[in-house]
């Protein structure tokens, strides 16, 4: 679970002090999805970065299951990224020069997982999310829908307990984001992820049982009901790998 308390942060740029976050207080249990929406500059992919333990807040605690991320020291933080906090970025963030395989087993060397284990778990990944066939394929021999395909697998690899997504539709056509978001609400409920995503995309935001609209570092929290149908998770996502996306 995750328990935000009075986060604050705050930014100087030249001789102003910009707070991107004022007073946050926000709970989030094991198995929630929550989406985070609010215009650019409101202080949305700021919120993300604290609960991800990419960033520490000025004020306030961000606890994960009694731990502080904002106190905890940087080598013990990033044990605790490395082993619970999967991560997915709009710009995918694949390094060109490895395979699609390669590209996952990055995610394991942190652990100390051996060569072997790691090449294995990262075809079971690959294949987890209909890109099996496509293991030895380059970053650039792979379609967008693919490369994000390729981010999802490597952030699932090491069997997270949290996937946090940065707007992973954002560089996607309408119809390769409604694949994406199958895949990532389907493997969300496979595995009992606590999913926290930021959106632009208001369609994306309206199918999540929970919202928190952030404007000007401050969030409201709307739950939109669970089990409503409107964000069904699509099982055909394993099959869709050969399809282009």
């Amino acid at each position: 679970m995750y328990k935000l308390t009075g986060v604050t942060k705050r930014y100087s740029r030249g001789k102003e002090t910009v707070e991107a976050l004022r007073g946050v207080d926000l709970t989030i249990e094991d198995g929630d999805q929550l989406v985070i929406q609010g215009p650019t500059g409101g202080g949305k992919s700021t919120l993300l970065q604290m609960i991800g333990g990419l960033d520490r807040p000025s004020e306030g605690s961000v606890e994960l299951d009694g731990v502080n991320l904002a106190t905890i020291s940087e080598a013990k933080l990033t044990r605790l990224r490395a082993e619970k906090i999967g991560i997915i970025f709009q710009s995918f963030n694949l390094i060109p020069t490895l395979t699609a395989q390669e590209n996952v087993e990055t995610a394991l060397v942190p652990l100390g997982v051996k060569p072997a284990e790691r090449r294995e778990r990262a075809a079971e990944a690959l294949s987890s999310v209909g890109l099996g066939d496509r293991l030895k394929h380059a970053p650039s021999e792979l379609s967008g829908g693919q490369q994000q395909r390729v981010a999802i697998a490597r952030a699932l690899v090491k069997k997270p307990k949290v996937l946090l997504a940065d707007e992973p539709t954002g560089n996607l056509d309408e119809g390769t984001r409604d694949d994406i978001m199958g895949l990532l609400e389907g493997l969300w409920h496979e595995y009992g992820l606590t999913f926290i995503m930021v959106t632009h995309d208001s369609s994306i935001a309206r199918r999540a049982p929970r919202l928190a609209t952030i404007k000007a570092g401050q969030i409201t929290l709307t739950e939109q009901g669970r089990g409503n149908g409107r964000f069904t998770p699509q099982q055909q996502y394993a099959e869709q790998g050969n399809q282009g996306y």
